[in-house]
């Protein structure tokens, strides 16, 4: 199945970092964050990439060009998707890529241990046009507990929420294209319009997630690596 990578973005919350090197380059432990994500899929068999170049792209092509940085059965086709395009947009663009009914879908700064082969599982049970992975959030500060008296009683220390969240892993059929016009936002738009035709189901997940937005993000996840801990959750060894 082909994975399309949504990496166009020009990662405002993490400047300095992005000023010369675009997001999904941003490293965890040596390697882009894309890379991490691609060997994701790629441990579930899925080798067929399509990235989504927009901010700094030809930077993306310099790095995949160079034989060491890929897997040797990893096939990658870049498609420049405008440097300002929506996520719809990008989408919108690669139509013609697309040779299967079904094809991934991921944004290129969310890792996740994902089951994918339980994602595309639950896409093709149940037979609507876009499957996203829904996941419980990580509240960022410890919460108080406390009782009527106003007493605190405890603490609970960055809890999950209780609402779920689009995790950034999708599996869509071709039809979506009939859904997407020129300019529309992926979120905004396009999922609106799906749920409103109830052609939108949710895969949750309450394994690991978390998204590379700031640079908070980034040095959590570089201290996860040197801990090993991100490299066991990803890789499962």
């Amino acid at each position: 199945m082909q994975v399309v990578i949504l990496c166009g973005g020009k990662g405002t919350r993490l400047l300095p970092k992005t000023e010369k090197v675009p997001k999904p380059l941003i490293a965890i432990g040596g390697k882009p964050i894309l890379w991490h994500l691609m060997k994701v899929f790629s441990g579930y068999g899925h080798n067929d990439f399509i990235l989504c170049l927009g901010y700094l792209g030809h930077k993306i092509k310099e790095y995949f060009q160079d034989p060491d940085n890929f897997e040797e059965d990893w096939n990658i086709t870049f498609a420049d998707t405008g440097l300002d395009s929506s996520k719809g947009e990008r989408l919108r663009r690669i139509k013609d890529y697309i040779k299967s009914e079904d094809f991934l879908v991921s944004y290129g700064d969310d890792l996740s241990d994902v089951n994918i082969k339980e994602l595309v599982k639950f896409h093709k049970k149940n037979k609507k046009i876009a499957t996203l992975t829904a996941i419980n959030p990580v509240y960022d500060y410890g919460v108080l507990q406390m009782n009527g008296n106003n007493e605190i009683i405890g603490f609970k220390e960055k809890p999950k929420l209780d609402h779920w969240i689009n995790a950034g892993f999708f599996v869509f059929n071709k039809k979506i294209f009939d859904y997407i016009k020129e300019g529309w936002d992926l979120e905004k738009e396009i999922f609106t319009t799906l749920s409103k035709d109830r052609q939108l189901s949710a895969f949750k997940h309450t394994g690991f997630w978390k998204s590379m937005n700031t640079i908070k993000d980034s040095i959590e996840l570089n201290e996860m690596w040197e801990n090993s801990d991100l490299k066991k959750i990803l890789w499962k060894s």
